[in-house]
């Protein structure tokens, strides 16, 4: 995998702008995973009990298909750049305002908002990196934008680990705020998408985004229950993972930032590797692979007691799961209809997100009311049941690999 060799073939324009949406994926997954590694210290701020603290997972997720339509049209009508700044500044900003949140209720409220501004960040960031970037390498290259998600996750852990003691949880909703300042060098250093500006010159100004829905209904609903699929895999394994190692196993903040560390640098290497690698096999066969191979690392991921054999255990459990997630941003692309590709990939995206955003909620009660507050049952089920999901329905779809995404209009493609 020549990864140098992608990045050299780029050109200044499309490395500032891949750099940008990375950064911009990374920082939303920042923030989000800031909640994941607080919700005990919520609970116990708030007087409440971790299902309670688990409904502000729902609810940043519950939204983000109300944020990927919303940013997604005016992305589409206005421009991916201008549409990703406002974006940034809206997460970080409600990022903020978390931290100041006087009761669980407010605190709620603000996780609803982050939740919209979150979810317009992935199809925004996703169609300008990939209507800049060339053909070549959109694999490699898709597998490491999404894991700036896992980045995201990793400098949480890294932030948790480090700085909670210090700060509480409220700083580290403060430190949340920083992706602001992202957008100067977007400001500064990326360009307008030129396959949006091309469509802007012949293409009607009205939206055409029902009209492309229903015209690809099949298509879509197939995306919305792919994404449903995936995002249960994802949060599946991830959200209550931190939990599980501070009640179940008793480990502070430094064990549980280590692990949690461990894992996210598998998950990373994972999401390149097969992003890169369905470049030769296909999209679908490297997704069934590599949620398939999930499967056989839940005893050592669930059920191990130490920090070595955890961490190792989160590794390869990562390193499949997103290893599958790896090849996402491209295959949605490629499956989406030119003229609507702000809207129509993070769209599908975000309502199978909405499909899932129960997932922690269910976890932690079904933890609490039939296992004693237990974790590991709930966990190795989730995983057999989702990973089997994601590799039936992705299989049964079809794909477009090596698609020309360099333009927008509505015959094109």
């Amino acid at each position: 995998m020549d990864t140098l060799g992608h990045f050299r073939r780029l050109t200044p324009i499309q490395r500032n702008t891949f750099i940008a949406c990375f950064l911009g994926w990374s920082l939303d997954a920042f923030d989000f995973f800031i909640l994941i590694f607080c919700v005990n210290a919520l609970a116990a701020q708030f007087h409440a009990k971790v299902s309670d603290i688990t409904e502000a997972i729902f609810w940043t997720l519950a939204m983000r298909p109300v944020g990927a339509f919303l940013f997604g049209l005016m992305a589409d009508r206005f421009g991916r750049r201008p549409t990703l700044m406002v974006d940034i500044i809206a997460y970080s900003v409600f990022e903020l305002a978390s931290a100041f949140a006087p009761s669980l209720k407010v605190f709620l409220v603000m996780r609803a908002l982050f939740g919209i501004a979150m979810g317009g960040e992935w199809g925004v960031g996703a169609a300008l990196a990939f209507e800049t970037l060339p053909t070549k390498g959109r694999g490699f290259f898709s597998g490491l934008l999404q894991e700036g998600y896992v980045v995201g996750y990793l400098m949480a852990a890294l932030v948790y680990g480090i700085l909670f003691p210090i700060v509480g949880w409220r700083g580290m909703f403060v430190m949340g705020a920083l992706p602001a300042f992202l957008v100067i060098y977007i400001r500064t250093k990326v360009d307008e998408s030129p396959a949006w500006l091309q469509g802007r010159v012949s293409r009607k100004a009205e939206s055409h985004l029902g009209k492309d829905i229903l015209a690809h209904l099949g298509s879509f609903l197939f995306l919305v229950v792919l994404m449903f699929a995936f995002n249960s895999f994802s949060h599946g394994t991830q959200d209550l993972y931190p939990t599980f190692l501070q009640k179940n196993l008793q480990f502070n903040p430094h064990a549980v930032g280590l692990v949690a560390i461990i894992y996210n640098v598998g998950a990373l290497l994972g999401g390149i590797v097969f992003g890169a690698w369905s470049e030769r096999i296909g999209r679908r066969h490297a997704i069934v692979i590599a949620a398939l191979l999930s499967i056989p690392m839940i005893p050592l991921w669930a059920y191990s007691h130490s920090v070595p054999m955890l961490a190792l255990g989160g590794f390869l459990m990562q390193f499949m799961v997103q290893g599958a997630w790896g090849v996402i941003p491209a295959h949605l692309n490629e499956l989406s209809p030119p003229s609507v590709r702000g809207t129509f990939p993070g769209f599908a995206y975000q309502l199978g997100n909405l499909l899932s955003s129960r997932n922690a909620v269910l976890q932690a009660k079904v933890a609490e009311r039939s296992y004693g507050g237990n974790y590991p049952p709930v966990l190795a089920w989730t995983v057999l049941i989702v990973a089997s999901l994601v590799s039936v329905v992705t299989w049964i779809g079809r794909e477009r690999r090596g698609a020309d995404l360099s333009d927008t209009n509505r015959n094109a493609g």
